[in-house]
């Protein structure tokens, strides 16, 4: 056994299945080796922001992580701002970087970087392999870093010869659990709610998970508190039966004019809210100073019990499902946002996972859904866009046996098209609705909020993607997706219905 097979098979061991790849020269090894083990699934990327991206979709359907296999530092570079999302989702990802031979460093050959350097901003732990006998033990604590709570990234760069020299026998990963709430917390947390007379709770993280969600119901209904979470959560349950919450707004006005209206905060795995940006004169924080605030939860802290036990310090009863009502079919006519977001809701099936990178264009389906069946929404949660089509890939394959939605912007969809192909290849059943309204819409937004009235012709020439106009129909079947184009409510409609009922690869492009 080579370290490259040893490497493999601690990671079978340790439950880590997948292995989203851009291989190069350096990680040959470990190539050879992915085929004499087989329970190491391979899934090429034709680009490692596919490859990173669809590892953070994978770790947050499968609450374990995927392995990425990168070259050198320019291939890690290439993935690094689906890292940087992975990271602010709190995302398990092992990443292995290949990289020169032990001796070959020294000369600075073209390929070689501090790839050290770029990992660390989006990584929790970061070592370089130093020989093959210690490669076993350094993959398996990168497993078990990655698992640490609340989850995070690891990266692991192994140069080549620590591949293909002798390997040892697989190493045991260990796999941190988070513990029981603490008991001073949550009794600090009653009090503030106790005290207050119009209080929050804002949900982050595995807040939003279905039993979590139940039991901040409970709270929220004996302490006569709204229920908030985060703008941009990494994995939110919603849908026919499971509380409603206010997702905090993007802007940081109505986010601030939001928060002033209660007198105590509880932060549920989640963090006090700062603004996405600075503004002249503007406070970053979106806490007014006077809204006191709690922690409920350390990292460590498992939500869901701190959340129960809360409830039953407050002697909270248990509730009956909410009862909601999914909006009325649009009339035929023109696609809006509104419509889009409508017809969606109606049309996805219970179990769906959608990826909500739909930017303006998706700000309506959040509305829609809170009635739809049962469903898991994924976000962009570190504001790097180009995150919705590889995270839809990633949960795809973590959740073969459900239909993966990617609501896609056209802008940002564009970052990481490439991901269609992987679809494609894998024959992954992930249908994408691409919100073509030919723009940069945010950037209009912020550009009128900056006070640019009237911008000239160079400013609107760098916020509208026209002359020429994108065409992802052909982009879609040039990638090996079934793709058709619509313009209508009734057009959008038939072709979702389609679309949910057969299983595979498909794209819309809905014309906005």
């Amino acid at each position: 056994m080579n370290a490259a097979e040893s490497l493999l098979q601690t990671a079978l061991d340790a439950g880590v299945e997948v292995c989203f790849a851009n291989p190069g020269t350096t990680e040959m090894p470990l190539v050879a080796a992915l085929d004499r083990f087989r329970g190491v699934r391979a899934v090429l990327g034709l680009f490692e922001g596919v490859c990173t991206g669809a590892a953070d979709g994978y770790g947050r359907m499968a609450d374990r992580p995927a392995m990425t296999l990168l070259h050198l530092g320019p291939g890690f570079a290439n993935g690094i701002a689906n890292l940087h999302n992975a990271r602010r989702a709190r995302t398990p990802i092992v990443n292995v970087i290949g990289d020169h031979t032990t001796g070959h460093v020294r000369y600075d050959a073209p390929l070689t970087s501090d790839i050290e350097s770029l990992a660390r901003p989006v990584s929790g732990w970061v070592r370089t392999n130093t020989s093959p006998e210690t490669l076993a033990a350094d993959f398996a604590a990168a497993v078990a870093a990655s698992r640490r709570p609340p989850g995070q990234v690891a990266s692991l760069v192994v140069p080549v010869d620590c591949q293909w020299g002798p390997g040892t026998p697989p190493a045991p990963a260990t796999a941190p659990t988070r513990g029981a709430a603490n008991e001073e917390r949550v009794q600090a947390a009653a009090l503030r709610l106790r005290e207050a007379r119009r209080p929050a709770l804002l949900l982050g993280g595995r807040a939003l998970r279905a039993g979590a969600l139940k039991e901040a119901a409970r709270v929220a209904e004996v302490a006569g508190a709204s229920l908030l979470s985060e703008t941009f959560p990494a994995r939110h349950e919603r849908g026919a039966g499971l509380p409603n919450t206010t997702r905090l707004p993007y802007f940081p006005e109505q986010a601030r004019e939001l928060l002033a209206t209660h007198d105590a905060l509880v932060l549920v795995d989640a963090r006090d809210p700062v603004a996405f940006f600075g503004y002249p004169e503007t406070p970053s924080r979106l806490r007014p100073e006077a809204v006191p605030v709690v922690a409920l939860c350390a990292d460590s802290d498992d939500p869901a019990d701190a959340l129960a036990l809360l409830a039953d310090a407050l002697d909270a009863r248990k509730l009956p499902a909410d009862a909601s009502v999914l909006p009325p079919a649009p009339a035929d006519g023109p696609i809006d946002p509104g419509s889009l977001g409508a017809i969606l809701a109606r049309a996805q099936p219970e179990g769906a996972v959608v990826m909500d990178e739909g930017a303006t264009s998706g700000l309506a389906y959040g509305l829609s859904a809170d009635a739809a069946p049962p469903h898991t929404v994924l976000s962009l949660t570190g504001g790097a866009i180009g995150q919705g089509l590889p995270v839809a890939t990633g949960a795809a394959i973590a959740c073969p046996d459900r239909k993966v939605i990617a609501l896609q912007a056209d802008g940002s969809g564009l970052y990481t098209v490439q991901a269609l192909w992987t679809q494609a290849r894998e024959s992954l059943d992930v249908t994408t609705v691409i919100c073509a309204n030919r723009k940069y819409r945010i950037l209009q937004v912020e550009l009128a909020r900056a006070g640019v009235a009237e911008p000239g012709p160079k400013a609107i020439g760098l916020t509208e993607l026209t002359n020429p106009s994108i065409d992802w129909v052909s982009l879609g079947r040039g990638f090996g997706v079934p793709s058709a184009r619509v313009e209508t409510n009734r057009a959008l409609a038939e072709e979702l219905v389609a679309a949910m009922a057969d299983p595979g690869p498909r794209l819309i492009e809905a014309v906005l």
